[in-house]
């Protein structure tokens, strides 16, 4: 079987290039190397943008995939309200140009980076599938507006499409070449383990006052080596003849972020400082999800554990402390 991965340079894009090959995929990697690293792909590269459909139409013509995996997006959700056009344009017109590409070449089948931002706030936990889904942020939008292009797209063309909504990703490669390498970094276990490698004073906590057992926000975590298991599951569900579908990922398990600075202190043998800062707006106490819909469908479950999570990561910051530059 031959796959494009769209967006297979960043970080999850490029864990999913490097596993799918090991397990003997075809694999063709597109991406535009805006936030994504040359040195983390090595299979073969088209440098292009989504957006470009002379490139896309020219790529499916010499390539002749099965199906897509689609990674592209622009994924801060800071920026996004910041630059929300930008987002738009990026995230929801480009997955247009890529099913109208796909559409031409009779490719049918592609499994989605979706997101838990397409949620917006809730009080019960954990989330589920069925959940009412109300974005807080122009990201979670445009989240929202590709899964249903793709939506329309089944009904009108015939697509075929498994939407994943993530939640907290982290953790790399166990052998330790590839990794999180963000350009500015702001998840929470890179920020921890660049304050262990001394690149940072302390780790900034936003609010200590929310109503969990630590006073500060939980959220749940899932090894990016588990997330591609899914991604793989996922596409040999369609591929298979399966009906297009909606999954949560998550360990349905929440760590504060006291636990991970803790796990971190505990895995890396230092003494990693903090310091309070005051809320940011906009943050839930806490996003947990249920996973119970992929584990009964796919068979898919996580299997690494926090300490695992920021074991792999921490591999991975020890011999790259400047990221792919190193």
């Amino acid at each position: 079987m031959k796959v494009l991965i769209a967006g297979g340079a960043g970080y999850i894009g490029s864990h999913c290039v490097k596993i799918m090959s090991e397990k003997g995929y075809d694999v063709v990697v597109l991406d535009n190397l805006s936030t994504g690293h040359r040195a983390a792909v090595k299979e073969k590269l088209y440098v292009g943008d989504i957006r470009d459909r002379a490139f896309l139409d020219d790529l499916f013509a010499r390539e002749k995939v099965d199906a897509v995996i689609h990674f592209c997006a622009k994924s801060l959700v800071g920026f996004s309200m910041k630059e929300p056009l930008d987002y738009f344009h990026n995230n929801v017109y480009g997955t247009l140009v890529l099913l109208q590409a796909m559409e031409k070449a009779g490719v049918k089948k592609i499994v989605f980076s979706s997101s838990a931002a397409v949620y917006g706030d809730h009080e019960k936990m954990p989330i589920t599938e069925d959940y009412p889904t109300n974005p807080t942020s122009t990201y979670g939008e445009t989240k929202l507006m590709m899964e249903k292009m793709m939506k329309w797209a089944e009904i009108a063309h015939g697509f075929k499409y498994a939407s994943l909504r993530y939640f907290n990703v982290a953790g790399a490669d166990p052998d330790g070449t590839i990794g999180e390498d963000h350009r500015p970094e702001t998840h929470l276990i890179p920020i921890v383990l660049q304050a262990a490698l001394g690149k940072r004073e302390f780790v900034e906590v936003y609010g200590n006052d929310y109503p969990t057992p630590d006073g500060t926000c939980i959220r749940d975590y899932i090894h990016v080596v588990d997330l591609i298991d899914a991604h793989i599951r996922a596409l040999e569900y369609l591929m298979e003849g399966g009906e297009s579908e909606i999954f949560n990922l998550g360990s349905q398990d929440g760590y504060s972020v006291l636990e991970i600075i803790e796990a971190a202190r505990e895995v890396t043998g230092i003494d990693i400082k903090q310091r309070i800062a005051p809320r940011r707006p906009g943050d839930p106490a806490k996003l947990v999800a249920s996973s119970e819909k992929i584990e009964r469908v796919l068979g898919w479950k996580p299997l690494f554990g926090i300490k695992e999570i920021i074991r792999d990561a921490w591999r991975f910051h020890k011999t790259h402390p400047n990221g792919f530059d190193s």
